[in-house]
Order: C-alpha cells, then structure tokens, then sequence
C-alpha cells in the first residue's frame, strides 16, 4: 500500500512538472501535430507529451519498488522504453506504421517473456511444452493488441490518458486486494503520470502524448494485464478481469477495426471519425460528454472486474459471455440494449452508440 501511494504522489507531481519542458522542447524541435481537415485543433499542439509520463512512470517505479521482483520491472521499463522510443520516431515521420506494429511492439513482448512475464492460459490448461509455446504466443498477442488499442484510442483529447488513469485504478485495487505490490505500484504510477498530463491534455489540450506516450501506456496496461493475479478467485474470474477492465479500448479498436476493414482501409494507418467517442460526440454529448461517458463506461468494466474476481467459474462465464455478445452486436450494428430495462435516456445513448456506423 504505502509504495503504491509513494509511486502515485511522485508520478503525479513529476508529469505535471516535466509536462512544461517536454512541451518547450517539442516545439523547439518541430514535433509539432499540424492542424488539417480531419482535425480540430486550429494551431500546432506539442506532440512529446509522452515524453513526461515515460519519465514520471520510471522514476516513480524506480523509487517506491523495493520487492524481489526487480529483474521483471527491468525487463518492463525496458519493453516500455522501447515502446516510447518507437512511437516518438512514428512521431517524428521516421517510421513506417508496420514496423512499429511488426518489429516495435513484438520486440517489447518477447523482453517480457524473457523477464518471466506471460499469459499463463495454456499452460493451465494443457501443460507441457505446448501449453508453453501457446502462452508464449498468446503473450505477444496480447501485448501487441492492446499497445496497438491504444494507439489508435489517442483521438480525442484527454481520452487515451483518461481510460488508462481508470483502468490503472481497478488494477491498482484488485493487485492490493490480492497483494501483489510489483502491480499495484506500477499502476499507481501510471495512475499518478496520466492524472498529471491530463492536467494539460484535457480538452483544449495545450499538448499531445503522440503515438509515444499512448503505445507506452498500452505496453503498461497489457503489462499489468499479464501480470494479474486473483489469487482466490478461479481460472476463469482471473483471465476475465484484465479483459473487463481495458473493455473500453477492446471495444473500440474491434470497432473501427471491422468498420474499416469492411471499407478496404487499413486499420492501424487509417484515419477517420469512426470510433466510439466520434458517435457519442455526434448524439449531441459534444467532445467533453462522448470522452466522460467512456470514463464512466471504464468505471464500469473496472467495477465487473472486481465482482467477477468474487464470483464462481459459472457465473464469470456468463459475465464474459454477455460482455462478448456486447462487442460482437456493436460491430454488427445490432443493439443488444433493446432487450435491457434501461432508463430512456441511457437507452437511447447506447442503442445510437450501437447502431450509428458499425459498418
């Protein structure tokens, strides 16, 4: 507990300190995000704001940690670093997109298996040398699913930062409940750098994290995903729970990437006003409502974790069931929400978020 404030409080004063330098130097150097047609922004925005978080997670972590575990949160700050480092040159123009999603980000996943960090799946269910490999896998999946969710979730402002201060908040809680200090301080710290820069990223933004900064948030999340533990709870309650709690990003990204599919785009390098907060922001809620409503449906994902990790392997089964059926009707365009008895009003949002441009 006391390492998980201790990361927090420094993670949070050091975003919002290193924030006004980082900002500077971006504009120094011309990393600079351009005004165009698809954006709103009418004047250049400071594109290295992930530069601060980078910095406020790492030396939060590298201050508050003292577990046995110090090889996995190297092998974590190094995966993140490189993370970062990939996005800010994807930044900078000197990246193609597939090399950051078929080189940058693999490459992170396999230094988190080398550090002992993996899905343990298969491994469960199967055993052996096989059971292995699919975790092994399953990992690099993983990790480059949800870095790449979050790279493409940076659309509006304080909305990338937001949904991960949320998500890291049921992280933190669930690793406190289950005492697992290496996770709970390293969401705290996340929680602590993101709350910081949203301080200055939060609509108008006065800066941007860039792909840096949302790929280093993604690589954390998918971190803390992996290493997770309900130690009471079942099998299925445990591999539940981080699935829960990133549900924003996961619904989002299988959203635009089916809607753009559907029309010949490439996924992860097309731009558009497809995503989930684009068609909240539409029904009237404006860019502060559509980006606030996901909090609070992140709020709500991160609040079933917590529940499930009580409930039996039954019972969590059905959980995930109806939270599949969710994303599968949304991207279908059919609402599953017709059937709910909802009030009016929450009714009429999610049935629009639903069947407004699926396809």
């Amino acid at each position: 507990m006391a390492s998980g404030l201790i990361a927090f409080f420094i993670a949070l004063v050091a975003s919002l300190m290193l924030v006004v330098p980082v900002r500077a130097l971006a504009l120094r150097v011309g990393m600079v995000d351009l005004p165009g047609p698809r954006k709103v922004h009418l004047k250049p925005i400071p594109l290295l704001g992930g530069l601060a978080m980078y910095a406020a997670v790492v030396i939060a972590v590298l201050f508050a940690f003292n577990g046995p575990a110090r090889a996995q949160i190297v092998g974590i700050l190094i995966g993140g670093t490189l993370v970062a480092a990939v996005g800010i040159l994807d930044d900078r123009g000197l990246l193609h997109h597939q090399i950051k999603l078929f080189l940058g980000m693999p490459l992170a996943a396999a230094i988190l298996l080398v550090s002992g960090i993996r899905a343990q799946i298969f491994s469960v269910l199967l055993g052996g040398q096989s059971g292995d490999f699919l975790d092994a896998a399953l990992t690099v999946v993983w990790v480059v699913g949800i870095t790449a969710s979050f790279s493409i979730l940076d659309h509006m402002d304080g909305l990338c930062a937001g949904v991960a201060a949320m998500a890291s908040v049921f992280f933190a809680m669930l690793a406190y409940i289950n005492g697992q200090t290496l996770v709970s301080t390293l969401a705290a710290a996340v929680l602590g750098a993101a709350t910081g820069f949203l301080r200055w990223n939060f609509k108008p933004a006065k800066i941007f994290m860039g792909d840096g900064g949302a790929m280093f948030l993604g690589f954390l999340m998918a971190t803390l995903g992996l290493k997770l533990r309900l130690e009471n709870s079942n099998h299925v309650s445990a591999w539940l729970a981080p699935l829960l709690i990133l549900g924003v990003t996961i619904f989002d990204t299988t959203l635009v990437t089916i809607s753009r599919s559907r029309r010949g785009l490439v996924p992860f390098a097309a731009p558009g006003k497809d995503h989930a907060a684009h068609r909240l922001s539409n029904l009237g809620l404006g860019h502060r409502g559509a980006v606030l409503t996901l909090y609070l449906l992140g709020a709500v994902g991160g609040g079933a974790a917590v529940l499930v990790s009580y409930l039996s392997a039954r019972v969590a089964s059905l959980v995930g069931a109806l939270a599949l059926a969710l994303i599968f009707a949304g991207v279908e365009g059919t609402s599953p929400f017709l059937v709910l008895p909802l009030p009016a009003g929450w009714s009429f949002i999610l049935d629009s978020l639903y069947l407004r441009g699926a396809r």
